[in-house]
């Protein structure tokens, strides 16, 4: 049950603090620029300075227009026959807004992509469908049809369940599966194509908990793959019910978590035989607000990227009504929460958000690393940027295009992605809102929202994201959740799956005929990270730098591919291009591409002999 203490308060106070130094700062610049003025010779001419609150960007130079992309809704045609079960039959119980999440990813290793889609259950007591609900794995033929193998494949169970994260934990090459579930997380093991549920025996179940995303990552450079759990908020029935959230015109309604206490997030290190510890007390993960002493964090999504460039995985988690975290890998064993002094704690106000969806890239094709969050409606998305390719980061949703446009929509799921295969990496933000009736009482507002996509259109633009609006199916409105993307019939772009609570998914064929050229690379890791899990990539050539990394968990509850997809545009010439691969183990590697348009798999170089 709730207690008296307001869990917000210690966070008002550390945003007051911040801002109060901030002012400080301020009036101290305004006395010393005063004084400079007073003191200044008569002859001198006053220079006024912007300040650096973000990095100029080039006027515009061309009046550029998105490339006419389609995509094209193949969800039944391409054999997909799945509907989500969120349980709602009246109560508004919060677990029925939150949606499921998907995965892609090779589960028998016949070299194309096949799909996971994660569901929920009825409620016990409120049973109407005349079989439960199950979770779905589809296998893909290799032309983008897809073939229903739950059972036979071993996961057709019942759970309410929440994201999927892929990984080999156990190094023998098959890619594993970890479930994230509103009562406790599953855990199976693929055995040459048929999973076994290991949850007991790897300890990973973390009891009545209500989690949401998970990454699998190695922490402590160790060779094998950890695993971390985002989780949300302390819920019950009962206590959804007493709090009683209304809307007025609406009566009872779907409620912010903001009366429901936080949790703490649970790192999980992998011992090598099968086995996990729990070691999230001692890795300086647990955040407390300092006067209720509840957990912070109600966190959803979570990227693992290594953003100070230290060698060493780092966490970011998007919090929900609470500030977000940023977890910096001290390369002990050990975290240092950092969000509040690199900037990606709150929004440009100074405001902690409904954060939702995460994710990160070099969308500018130089050191600078991008940060997206999709956020709740009439609250822009963020995009934290940094500057000089080292934190802080500032938020540039508005300098750079998207701010506006993603104002009003309700976004969960979003991702990075080249959609136009021309080397720039746009962006897909997945909306919905809660309330079916919400355009009752807010008219900006409906149930079904479109998905946002902005091309990025480069140096060329002083706002580079710009809104793309032609899209084909991709712009009819949805109950949007996660976002994942494949290339599912191996003509090198990448279509798009997008979930939806309560409805079937969205598969998305992406028609693009722009002709551009591009290379896509697997790397297979020495055991136990056979996935290479955490390597980075960096393409160079005539005027271009793209960086990469090997992180299928994005976004929101789901999963990518993770193969790597490198746009080249009008790039035809594979001896102009060079790619140099840093491994997780930070060995190095640099190849010459001997052909575009195609799949490049590349094998770790045996260990070198000691000394």
């Amino acid at each position: 049950m709730m207690t008296s203490a307001d869990p917000r308060r210690g966070e008002t106070r550390i945003r007051r603090a911040l801002l109060a130094s901030l002012l400080g700062l301020v009036a101290l610049a305004l006395l010393v620029t005063g004084a400079r003025w007073l003191l200044r010779p008569a002859e001198q001419i006053p220079v006024l300075e912007e300040a650096a609150i973000a990095p100029l960007l080039p006027a515009p130079t061309a009046a550029d227009q998105p490339p006419p992309v389609g995509f094209t809704d193949i969800t039944v045609a391409a054999g997909i026959d799945f509907v989500h079960t969120n349980g709602a039959y009246g109560e508004r119980l919060m677990p029925e807004t939150i949606g499921s999440g998907a995965a892609f990813f090779d589960y028998d290793r016949d070299g194309d992509m096949d799909l996971f889609l994660v569901n929920a259950q009825e409620w016990a007591g409120h049973e109407t469908l005349p079989t439960p609900p199950v979770q779905a794995l589809y296998r893909n033929d290799g032309s983008g049809r897809f073939e229903d193998v739950t059972a036979a494949a071993g996961l057709d169970l019942t759970a309410y369940g929440m994201g999927v994260a892929i990984g080999d934990y156990d190094g023998d090459g098959w890619d594993d599966l970890f479930l994230t579930t509103l009562h406790g997380n599953r855990l199976f093991r693929n055995r040459a194509g048929r999973f076994e549920e290991v949850t007991a025996a790897a300890g990973v179940g973390g009891g009545d908990t209500w989690s949401a995303s998970a990454v699998f990552f190695d922490y402590d450079n160790d060779g094998d793959l950890d695993l971390f759990v985002v989780n949300y908020v302390q819920w019950s029935r009962a206590i959804d019910l007493e709090i009683d959230f209304r809307l007025t015109g609406l009566g009872r309604a779907y409620g912010a978590p903001l009366n429901f206490v936080g949790t703490h997030n649970t790192l999980w290190r992998n011992e090598g035989d099968g086995r996990f510890t729990d070691v999230t007390a001692t890795a300086g993960i647990q955040v407390f607000d300092p006067v209720s002493g509840h957990p912070v964090g109600k966190g959803l999504g979570v990227i693992a990227l290594d953003y100070d460039h230290d060698g060493w995985q780092d966490l970011l988690i998007a919090n929900d009504t609470v500030r977000n975290f940023l977890f910096r890998n001290q390369g002990n064993g050990t975290f240092t929460e950092t969000a509040i002094l690199d900037g990606i704690a709150y929004d440009r106000n100074g405001k902690a958000t409904s954060a939702m969806g995460i994710d990160a890239a070099w969308f500018r094709d130089d050191d600078e690393l991008g940060i997206a969050v999709g956020n709740f409606a009439n609250e822009m998305a963020s995009l934290f940027v940094t500057s000089g390719g080292r934190p802080p980061f500032a938020d540039e949703a508005v300098l750079e295009g998207m701010g506006p446009a993603s104002r009003i929509p309700l976004t969960f799921g979003l991702l990075f992605f080249d959609y136009d295969l021309d080397g720039r990496e746009d962006l897909l933000l997945a909306n919905g809102h809660l309330e079916h009736e919400i355009h009752r009482v807010q008219q900006s507002q409906q149930y079904a929202q479109p998905p946002l996509l902005f091309w990025n259109c480069g140096s060329a633009c002083r706002g580079r994201f710009m809104p793309v609006a032609e899209g084909g199916d991709l712009t009819r409105p949805l109950v949007g959740r996660g976002v994942a993307y494949a290339d599912i019939d191996s003509d090198g772009d990448l279509d798009l799956l997008i979930t939806q609570t309560g409805r079937r998914p969205a598969l998305l064929r992406n028609d693009q005929q722009t002709g551009h050229h591009w290379l896509r690379v697997e790397l297979i890791g020495r055991a136990p990270n056979t996935g290479a899990i955490g390597a980075r990539l960096t393409l160079t050539g005539p005027g271009i730098r793209r960086i990469r990394e090997v992180r299928p968990t994005r976004g929101y509850l789901s999963q990518v591919e993770r193969p790597v997809t490198f746009g080249l545009g009008s790039l035809a010439d594979p001896a102009a291009l060079q790619l140099h691969i840093r491994w997780p183990d930070g060995s190095e590697q640099i190849v010459q591409p001997e052909a575009l348009d195609r799949l490049l798999q590349i094998s770790q170089p045996s260990q070198p002999d000691p000394g």
